[in-house]
């Protein structure tokens, strides 16, 4: 059975870890399951769920429990990454050792199949979400809020899509367009308009001269 027994905060949220590590167990692939908050290299709390599941289950385990877990629990307490564990480690009073499990890898998080970033954009914009993130590898096809993203992070993105490219876009694109190829195509028309409507302004300007 799931073992949590503290309530943590998480961008405002109260939380009870529990409440997910009882929806965890209501996968079929999983055997024993706990949830705790983790501070990441930003500094900012992260759920992670440590799962006890076979090998042979699922390729994509994280990806199978993030979509089990969205159907039944808000966004908000859906974890960010999902770590495979043959048994949970236990301390001497039989309660799990939280100092004993390790940060997530790469394979903890819910990874579309992986297809590398092509042009510069696109190249630029994985390089973003890796920082922002915390995930080493992003492929063109893998999805904003299902790499653990969130609203907040997503007006970080935007701040870092305009210090870094000088487009400015609203809010709202990255909830339409989640996929890494999709953003950088729309930040790519975006730059169009932008130069297109400088280019107009110059000749305005140069009539008026």
């Amino acid at each position: 059975m799931g073992r949590n027994d503290e309530q943590v905060k998480i961008r405002g949220f109260r939380i009870e870890p529990g409440e997910i590590a009882a929806r965890l167990l209501e996968h079929p692939a999983v055997g024993d399951a706990v949830v705790v908050a983790r501070e990441d290299g930003r500094g900012e709390q992260r759920l992670v769920a440590y799962v006890v599941a076979p090998e042979a289950e699922e390729s994509d385990l994280a990806g199978g429990l993030r979509a089990h877990l969205s159907a039944r629990l808000p966004d908000y307490m859906v974890p960010s990454a999902f770590v495979r564990l043959a048994r949970l480690p236990l301390t001497v009073n039989g309660k799990v050792d939280r100092n004993a499990l390790a940060a997530p890898d790469d394979e903890a998080y819910a990874h579309r199949a992986y297809a590398p970033p092509q042009g510069e954009i696109e190249t630029a914009l994985a390089t973003i979400w890796a920082e922002l993130l915390g995930v080493e590898r992003i492929g063109r096809h893998d999805n904003f809020f299902e790499l653990g993203g969130h609203s907040l992070l997503a007006v970080q993105l935007m701040s870092r899509l305009w210090q870094a490219q000088g487009v400015e876009l609203p809010l709202m694109t990255v909830f339409a367009k989640p996929i890494l190829a999709a953003l950088a195509h729309e930040i790519s028309i975006t730059l169009l308009e932008q130069a297109f409507e400088r280019d107009e302004l110059q000749k305005l300007l140069s009539l008026g001269a």
